[in-house]
């Protein structure tokens, strides 16, 4: 039963509460998310470890006045129950419910919108300056975790705030995990920053020795100083943070609210940019989630007693056929390497990191790096793989361009989660990758409709091509009837396939449109319209000659993608089938169905897609559409969402 959190309208009444019921309060957040995300899915192990700071938080600072920014958003369970949304909290992540993100539509609290890493440092230092430029006299705060410190953006963000010295808190949620086990030099760091909890005492008793020692010309003095430097790089490791310029706190214990508070009301007193280093574990307070913080940083509903998956028996993830493929390809092929930003888990390649370690890098939440560093790779005859979600891969888009598309570096890249990924929205959904990639020169674009396609075009982009390769693939599992084990086979690249004729019209789909499309051709027949189904398989290059034949047989075209039609596939459908009608001929009908031009919103992937006609309901509606007399007698293309 709970007796303190329903009361909790707003970050005033945490403040009148005393440290019993607060710590009550604490154990109520926890029962709250885990009850929740049990049903909903969703970010547990990282939302679980942060109930006791974002009680500190909006203990010490008085939201929405003073702005508390967060890093990578899927943080912000505790945050949302304590700022008046606890009685739509069931709704996390559901069609028209609470976003698993800050959504500044939802609650003036939420003041950025926050879903891909190492972003907070640079927006709180722009709203920083804003604030003194407008003379207002407020804190900015931006929580962020240990993870997102590998993002380059965080330490350009830092070098700038050392050099302005505009007032800003840092708290450096370190919870010793990125989304999978952290990786590289910061998280040594930081390890030897827990090994002295002591560090203020050091650091003040360090200067006072200083301070004695008899200064006898300028010689002595260069000396004392460098003796000074070296002793605090020996005791001192969080003195790199104060070389960037920062005032530093900590290491704090993330879990005592007493302490945290203290630590927050000093660092509102300094003139200056602040970090609070605060440890905390991930998955606090729910014993499978602290054993398994990579399981349950994103799951999907569980049991909440047991832990388990209510998963039950079903067709493999496209993600779990990805790294099934690249085991079987790693023992064929010794240059094939495994790269991935922090998401092992996620992108399916936790076996194959396992297998082979030695051509395995996880190279921490660093998607620019991670494209140039497999350009470096191939460009000594490696055959590099890049996992990697589509809306991460959107953070390298230079390094696509400059160093893997204009040499033509052989790099493939494993894009998961294209498409609608449903609950996490619109930070998420990966809806650019057809756009963004297809007009890049040298680059090649495959969309596998099952999980043989999938292990069929990676096994020929890794053994049988050496140019830039994406295969996009979505968050859902495999179309039934998928057999493991089954040989690899080289497919004929740049070529589509006629699953079903027709006379009436073409539905050119795409990766799991295409199953769709051939549950929409089964119903256009009882409106006694056949319809010829194509799995498209490459939106670049595109199958011309296939397009051309098809041409002579029907001037209707459906075009379906899970990829905004604007620069998509369809547009270069239509733009071939423009520029290849000959002189007089009339312009084939053409529409264009796929994702519209907005941010699109959570719910469940299914819910999504029919919201959006791309499903075999929707299909069918879009190919009456198409058919239709027009009452112009038109036959001028249609670009449609």
């Amino acid at each position: 039963m709970l007796s303190i959190l329903p009361k909790i309208k707003g970050p005033e009444d945490i403040r009148r509460l005393d440290s019993g019921e607060l710590e009550v309060l604490a154990r109520e957040i926890r029962y709250v998310i885990a009850q929740t995300v049990s049903k909903n899915g969703g970010h547990l192990g990282s939302n679980l470890g942060v109930v006791e700071l974002t009680i500190s938080l909006h203990l010490s600072f008085s939201s929405p006045k003073d702005i508390i920014l967060w890093d990578v958003g899927h943080q912000v369970y505790a945050h949302k129950l304590l700022t008046g949304r606890f009685e739509r909290f069931s709704s996390l992540r559901q069609r028209g419910g609470l976003s698993g993100y800050p959504d500044p539509s939802e609650s003036p609290h939420d003041q950025f919108i926050a879903g891909h890493a190492s972003t907070a440092i640079s927006a709180a230092l722009g709203m920083a300056c804003a604030r003194d430029l407008k003379k207002e006299n407020h804190h900015v705060v931006a929580v962020v975790g240990d993870g997102s410190l590998t993002g380059g953006m965080s330490f350009e963000a830092m070098n700038h705030a050392g050099q302005k010295g505009s007032r800003l808190i840092i708290v450096l949620n370190d919870n010793g995990m990125f989304i999978s086990q952290r990786v590289g030099a910061l998280a040594s760091y930081l390890n030897r920053i827990r090994t002295h909890p002591a560090y203020h005492k050091v650091k003040s008793d360090l200067e006072q020795m200083i301070l004695r020692l008899p200064f006898v010309g300028e010689n002595v003095s260069r000396t004392v100083e460098r003796l000074k430097d070296s002793l605090k790089y020996l005791v001192v490791p969080g003195m790199f943070f104060e070389e960037l310029g920062f005032r530093y706190f900590g290491p704090i214990n993330g879990h005592d609210i007493s302490s945290m508070t203290r630590t927050f009301e000093a660092a509102k007193h300094e003139k200056g940019p602040t970090l609070v280093h605060v440890v905390t574990q991930k998955g606090k307070g729910y014993p499978p989630a602290e054993n398994d913080p990579s399981r349950f940083h994103g799951i999907g509903p569980f049991d909440l007693a047991t832990g388990e998956s209510h998963s039950g028996r079903h067709a493999p993830t496209y993600s779990q056929v990805f790294g099934e493929a690249m085991v079987k390809l790693g023992s064929m092929e010794p240059r094939l390497v495994a790269i991935t930003a922090a998401m092992v888990e996620g992108t399916g390649l936790t076996e194959f990191s396992r297998r082979f370690p030695e051509r395995f890098f996880d190279v921490g939440i660093a998607e620019q790096h991670a494209v140039t560093f497999a350009a470096g790779l191939a460009s000594r005859g490696m055959r590099p793989v890049l996992a990697v979600y589509s809306t991460f891969l959107q953070r390298a888009y230079d390094q696509l361009v400059h160093d893997v598309a204009l040499p033509g570096a052989g790099v493939v890249f494993a894009l998961d989660r294209a498409g609608i990924v449903g609950e996490d929205g619109p930070t998420h959904q990966g809806a650019f990758d057809l756009s963004y990639l297809g007009h890049i020169p040298n680059m090649s674009i495959a969309v596998p409709a099952d999980g043989y396609e999938l292990c069929d075009m990676l096994y020929t982009a890794v053994l049988h091509r050496s140019s830039p390769t994406a295969i996009r693939y979505p968050k859902s599992r495999v179309p039934e009837g998928f057999e493991h084990g089954v040989p690899f086979k080289e497919i004929p690249w740049g070529k589509a396939v006629v699953l079903r004729d027709g006379t009436d019209l073409v539905i050119w789909a795409y990766g799991p449109m295409v199953q769709e499309a051939l549950l929409a051709a089964d119903e256009l027949e009882r409106y006694g319209i056949y319809a010829t189904v194509v799995n498209g398989r490459f939106v670049k290059p595109l199958d011309e000659e296939l397009l051309r034949d098809l041409r002579t047989k029907t001037d209707a075209f459906l075009v379906v993608e899970e990829n905004v039609t604007s620069g998509g596939a369809a547009s270069r459908i239509l733009g071939f089938l423009h520029d290849s009608a000959s002189a007089g001929a009339d312009i084939p009908k053409v529409r264009c169905l796929g994702l519209p031009d907005r941010f699109i919103e959570h719910g469940k992937r299914e819910e999504v897609l029919g919201d959006l006609g791309l499903d075999a309901r929707g299909i069918v509606a879009a190919a009456l559409k198409l058919l239709e007399p027009s009452p112009f007698g038109l036959q001028a293309a249609q670009m449609t969402p």
